[in-house]
Parts: structure tokens; sequence; C-alpha cells
């Protein structure tokens, strides 16, 4: 099974927008991870972020392409300071690929959590439209498999 994590990509700045949507270039990012994803034919079975409109925005772009007949839903447990072990435990029981859109320092938490058992061990350097691959190794042991930074889509 793998797991992709995504950090919501770039969103306006509180002052611009207090509902904090994606930026012209977030949109733009968002965009084109999409189109790496679907030209190598990965698909997930859910989509969840976390509600709000950065997370929400991104989420729609990209599972228009890995999820094409569903859309994403929003999912308590994503929030940038909501506590890891809940959805640590969550998707362990998961059998099907999956995508969670979120924000820091959730992500970086969770992925902690996973590969190397500790919340607090920083194993991967997010940044806004950021996303990480996991595969699950055992019932309790998940890897990175491969990482994509927006950079990389230029």
């Amino acid at each position: 099974m793998r797991l992709y994590l995504v950090q919501h990509c770039e969103a306006l700045p509180k002052d611009v927008d207090p509902d904090r949507p994606l930026s012209g270039k977030g949109r733009e990012d968002a965009r084109r991870l999409a189109e790496f994803l679907g030209e190598r034919g990965i698909r997930v079975s859910r989509v969840f972020h976390s509600g709000k409109t950065r997370a929400r925005q991104t989420a729609e772009i990209i599972a228009a392409t890995v999820m094409p007949d569903e859309d994403g839903e929003a999912r308590a447990g994503l929030n940038p300071n909501d506590p890891v072990e809940p959805m640590a435990e969550r998707v362990s029981d998961w059998e099907q690929d999956a995508m969670l859109i979120g924000h820091l320092p959730f992500m970086e938490r969770f992925a902690g959590r996973l590969v190397a058992g500790a919340e607090e061990r920083s194993i991967v350097a997010f940044e806004p439209g950021s996303m990480v691959c996991l595969e699950r190794l055992d019932p309790d042991g998940w890897r990175v498999a491969w990482m994509l930074r927006p950079e990389l889509f230029s």
C-alpha cells in the first residue's frame, strides 16, 4: 500500500485573505503535480484533506486526476497542530492507496511517526506543494519511496 502525503500548495498570506486560498502559483503547482501523477498512472482510493480552504483547493485539483470519479473529502485530524497518533492508527487498517493533504507541522510529524516511529524525528523537508510517497512494509512499518517538490515540475 502507498500513502501519499501532500502539504497544501502555496496560499495567499492571511493579511491578503484571512481564508488563505491558493495563490496563482499554488494553483499552478497543484495542476502540475496532478499532471505529473496522471502521466504516471497514479490512482488512489481516497483523498482526504483538512477542510481548510488551501488544503481543500489543493485536493480538488489533484483528486480530479488521481481519483477521477470522486472528490476529496474533509477529514478531522489533518490540521496543523492535530495529534498524529489518531491518524497513524487510522491508516494502519487501510489496504488501498490513499492521499492525505494537510499542513505543517502535522505532515512533518506524521511522516516522522510512520517512518521513524517518533513524530519529533524530521525525515522529510516539506514545503508548500510537496508530496511524499510512503510504502507500507508491514502493519507497523513504512518507508519513504520518493518525494516531489514544486521546483521539480518546472
